[in-house]
């Protein structure tokens, strides 16, 4: 069990930008994946009057919905409420988002769909995003770090050429195998999007972005090195000219890719966030601090005891000590999970004692 460190109490932006930068802090920063949303009886009041989308698109519901889990669990961290497909429907492809789950109309199949697709501005098109974000500052303040996000390259990729967020990734994989010659300019297309859809929300006020790669885990190391790795620099890399760069954290969270995890080390992120198949403690020793973790309880734990729930948070803190960690759920929380155990997963990971020096085995990579 690491010695608890004595440290001033940190604002919540600072207790952010220290656990990134492997410096000490009061306790790990905790927020958790799709924060805002079905578990939440406050979301389901707000989403009985409003569709989906109409939720994204109007700033002052989105901003309302994306503070929720803030007052109510108190984690350390805002996201912005959206949705990653809203980058597709900017580049022409159409979005319904059905109960039944999102769909983008004219999928992308060939290189005349490639060429066809549109640039976009996102202050003009995509501008609710950023008044969303920009509400959310204004209401919580500058000491509370907001997050907007994006899809990684790869999976928006995905879900542009299948139609629909749903099911397999086949015909994605067979374009990528049969037609790499239309895939890598897809791809280009879609990092140059994402990184001027990005600036405008770090313009906004949001001072973390996180990229979602959640069908990296589907690639071969090779495939995601050739393919997915050099987008995913290109957005990373476009970010180092935002007004903020010095201060804006960058997370990548790529689902099931505990084989690419030294790549993912090298995309230019400060953060890698892993799942729950990956343990912290094995992957602190293979990248050592290149960059900080996130994560990565298995979200179905909160579906359980809040007795698993406080064990499991202060295990996964445990792996790291604390240190250049930020304590977040291996993927989004379920719809199902009780508000109290949400809130206890959060006091636990503020409870957790933090080490005052690196564990063995968690010197700086060579």
């Amino acid at each position: 069990m690491p010695l608890s460190l004595k440290v001033p109490a940190l604002t919540r932006k600072e207790r952010f930008l220290r656990a990134v930068r492997f410096e000490p802090v009061d306790h790990v920063p905790v927020w958790i994946m799709r924060q805002a949303g079905r578990y939440l009886p406050e979301y389901q009041a707000v989403r009985a009057k409003h569709k989906f989308l109409q939720i994204c698109k109007t700033p002052e519901v989105a901003a309302e919905v994306s503070l929720q889990p803030y007052r109510i669990l108190g984690v350390d961290a805002i996201i912005v409420f959206s949705d990653i497909l809203i980058v597709a429907e900017a580049m022409g492809l159409p979005l319904d988002v059905p109960d039944s789950g999102p769909v983008l109309s004219n999928p992308v199949r060939d290189a005349a769909a490639v060429a066809q697709l549109r640039d976009f501005d996102p202050g003009r098109e995509t501008k609710f995003v950023g008044d969303a974000i920009s509400a959310i500052c204004k209401e919580a303040g500058p000491d509370v770090p907001v997050i907007g996000f994006a899809a990684a390259p790869w999976t928006l990729a995905c879900y542009m050429i299948e139609g629909r967020t749903r099911g397999d990734i086949s015909c994605a994989k067979q374009m990528l195998h049969e037609q790499p010659q239309v895939v890598r300019p897809l791809l280009d297309r879609i990092a140059r999007a994402t990184a001027e859809y990005l600036k405008m929300q770090v313009a906004a006020g949001a001072s973390v972005i996180q990229l979602f790669d959640t069908w990296a885990g589907e690639l071969s190391p090779s495939e995601y090195h050739a393919f997915e790795l050099p987008a995913t620099q290109q957005i990373f890399e476009a970010l180092r000219g935002a007004p903020t760069a010095a201060s804006l954290t960058k997370i990548l969270f790529a689902k099931g890719s505990t084989q690419h995890l030294e790549s993912l080390a090298k995309s230019g992120a400060d953060v890698v966030s892993v799942d729950w198949k990956l343990d912290l403690g094995d992957a602190r020793r293979k990248i050592g601090r290149q960059v900080a973790l996130q994560g990565n309880v298995d979200p179905t734990i909160l579906l359980g005891s809040e007795a698993d729930v406080r064990r499991a948070a202060a295990e996964a803190v445990a792996k790291t000590g604390g240190l250049g960690h930020i304590l977040n759920l291996g993927h989004g929380i379920l719809p199902g999970t009780p508000v109290a155990n949400a809130r206890a997963f959060v006091e636990a990971g503020h409870e957790a004692p933090v080490a005052e020096q690196p564990e063995p085995g968690a010197a700086d990579s060579q």
